[in-house]
Order: C-alpha cells, then sequence, then structure tokens
C-alpha cells in the first residue's frame, strides 16, 4: 500500500469535485453541507466561468478543463452534473482516474453504458451512484416501513404523473435530440424511479405510446406496467403541458399519496373507510444534501451503493420504451 492508498484508506474527510457548472451544479455547491465532506474543487471547459463559480461559493479550486480535476490526487468523488448525453464519458474518465462518481440523472444514456460503467468501478472498487433524490429522501424509507408491516397488504396498484411546459423551441436541451432532449430521459426517470422504488420486483410486461415533438424526441408518453407479483403501473409523462407530480400508490387497505414526489418530505396514507393519516420525514431542502451524506458515508465505510439495482432496472425499463417508440440518438 503507497502513501495515498494508506491516506485514503484512513481518510475521515471526503473531498469531492463537481465537473459541469450549470443550473443544478449551482444548487449543489450552494446547498453542500455535510459532515466529513468538502467541496474542494469545480471544473468546467471554461476557466473563467469555474473561477467565477469558485469565488462566488468559496471553493478552494477551480479548473478551465475536466481532465485536469481528474488529475488532482485530493480529490475523492466527482458530481457529474453535465447534460446526459455526456455523463457515460466522464463516468469513464472519472473512474478511471481512480474516482469515485456521483451522477445526475439519468446516469446514462442506457443499459451498455451503465453496465460499462460498474465493470469499470468493480474494477477499481469504486463507488458510482445515480444522483436520484426520491432513493434518498428518509420519507421513502420511512413509506417502506410502513408497508413492511404489511398493515396495508399488498401492493396492486401504482399511478405516477409528471408534466412539464417547456418552450415549444427545437433548439433548447428539451427537445434537441443532438444532446438526448425528450421527456423520458429528463423527467421519466422520476416517475419511473418513484414507480420501481415501490414495485416488488422489475416490470416485465410493458406496454406504451408515444407523441413525438418536430424533432422526433418524446413529447409525451404513457405508460403501463406489470410485474410477475400481478402488481401494475400507469405512468403519464408530457413536455407540453403542466402535470402535478403526484404518485399514488395503492394496496389492498389503502393508499399512499405522494405531492410534489422528486422531494417530497410528506405523504398521506387514506384508509378504505375515508379515514388519513400524514407520514412526514426528511426536509426537501435537504434533498442534494442527503445525496452527499450517503455518497461520502459509504466512501468512508467502503460500503456499495445499495441503490444501483433500482438504478439499472429504471434503465431497462427506459430502454425499453425507447426501443418501443424507435427513439434512438444518433451518438449511441
Amino acid at each position: 500500500m503507497n502513501d495515498r492508498e494508506f491516506l485514503k484508506y484512513y481518510m475521515t474527510t471526503v473531498n469531492w469535485g463537481i465537473i459541469g457548472l450549470g443550473d443544478i451544479a449551482s444548487s449543489f455547491a450552494k446547498d453542500f453541507n455535510v459532515q466529513q465532506a468538502t467541496l474542494l474543487a469545480v471544473a468546467s471547459r471554461n476557466l473563467d466561468k469555474a473561477n467565477a463559480f469558485a469565488e462566488k461559493y468559496g471553493i478552494e479550486k477551480a479548473y478551465g478543463n475536466y481532465e485536469e480535476m481528474l488529475f488532482d490526487p485530493d480529490i475523492d468523488v466527482v458530481y457529474i452534473a453535465t447534460p446526459h448525453s455526456h455523463h457515460a464519458k466522464y463516468i469513464l474518465k472519472s473512474l478511471r482516474a481512480g474516482k469515485h462518481v456521483l451522477c445526475e440523472k439519468a446516469i446514462t444514456m442506457n443499459n451498455k453504458e451503465l453496465d460499462e460503467a460498474l465493470a469499470v468501478a468493480e474494477e477499481k472498487n469504486l463507488i458510482l451512484a445515480e444522483a436520484m433524490t426520491i432513493y434518498h429522501m428518509p420519507l421513502y424509507h420511512k413509506l417502506q416501513d410502513i408497508i413492511s408491516t404489511g398493515k396495508l397488504g399488498k401492493l396492486k396498484m401504482i399511478q405516477a404523473s409528471f408534466g412539464s411546459l417547456k418552450e415549444a423551441d427545437p433548439t433548447n436541451r428539451f427537445f434537441n435530440k443532438e444532446i438526448a432532449g425528450g421527456a423520458l430521459l429528463d423527467i421519466g426517470v422520476y416517475a419511473l424511479a418513484f414507480t420501481r422504488f415501490f414495485l416488488s420486483s422489475q416490470p416485465t410486461e410493458i406496454l406504451t405510446t408515444m407523441n413525438p415533438y418536430e424533432t422526433g424526441v418524446d413529447e409525451q408518453s404513457a405508460v403501463i406496467l406489470k410485474n410477475p407479483d400481478n402488481e401494475m403501473a400507469v405512468v403519464s409523462l408530457t413536455f407540453r403541458a403542466k402535470m402535478p407530480k403526484v404518485g399514488i400508490v395503492a394496496f389492498e387497505n389503502g393508499f399512499i399519496t405522494v405531492e410534489d414526489y422528486p422531494r417530497a418530505n410528506t405523504a398521506t396514507i387514506t384508509y378504505p373507510d375515508g379515514s388519513s393519516e400524514t407520514v412526514t420525514a426528511g426536509d426537501s431542502n435537504q434533498a442534494l444534501n442527503y445525496e452527499i451524506e450517503l455518497m461520502t458515508s459509504n466512501i468512508l465505510q467502503q460500503a456499495p451503493n445499495k441503490h444501483i439495482q433500482l438504478t439499472h432496472d429504471v434503465m431497462s425499463i427506459m430502454d425499453n420504451l425507447r426501443e418501443q417508440w424507435g427513439l434512438c440518438y444518433d451518438f449511441e
């Protein structure tokens, strides 16, 4: 064991770096507040932008290209916040540079990319995780504890909707096919993550229909899922109409309603007799810190990412949907 490996083995603080400095990276830096974690560096393809970002958020190091930051031996883990069309490229670069990776959703474009990244992570003994808020919010784990008691009975049906009104501009990132635009990979990943989190097993029957935007990406879609446990789910997505981000998980003895489910801290359980109870856990404003906290803890404890199978399952569903739609991006 060399000196660097010795220090990492006995590390008490995890140093973070950011690749890609858009809106979500700004939220990440602004909210960053986790014990035993330090946001040490940021990287952009433009050094002036990196310097301005670092100065704004009090970050020690700024780099004008991603590779230079990855060569920094003080960086332990990289948060990747580039457009998802570039995720796989920078995940692989980061892992091969010996860095753990927390990557924004959707973690990759498809399961082929994800499998390649996971193979490298395993080879390098590194952690790869998706920054999916639903897997990290305390509310969902409290709901799972309630479900596990059996008082709600068997799961029967899940409904999840997500509608976002985007400007009808074929050049913006939401509809631009050259950078993997479309509702599925942007907002659909949330609805499917919510659904898969509660399903007892992976769906094996998938029915769907999709309306394309003029650029060929998915503007809106409807999805029906069924797994071997006879649990079903209905998912509705659109980029040209506002819909509430509401998830409903229906059991024989009651149903759970979660509003604004991507960062929810409150849910309502309604029983057949009309009575209800409110379940609360966590803080919506701390959503990104929950991700940072778990990743930091896993690195320090050398523990695996317990959510990676859910990430893989959701990616498999999205691969299936796009295959049925005939939606493929030229760079895949």
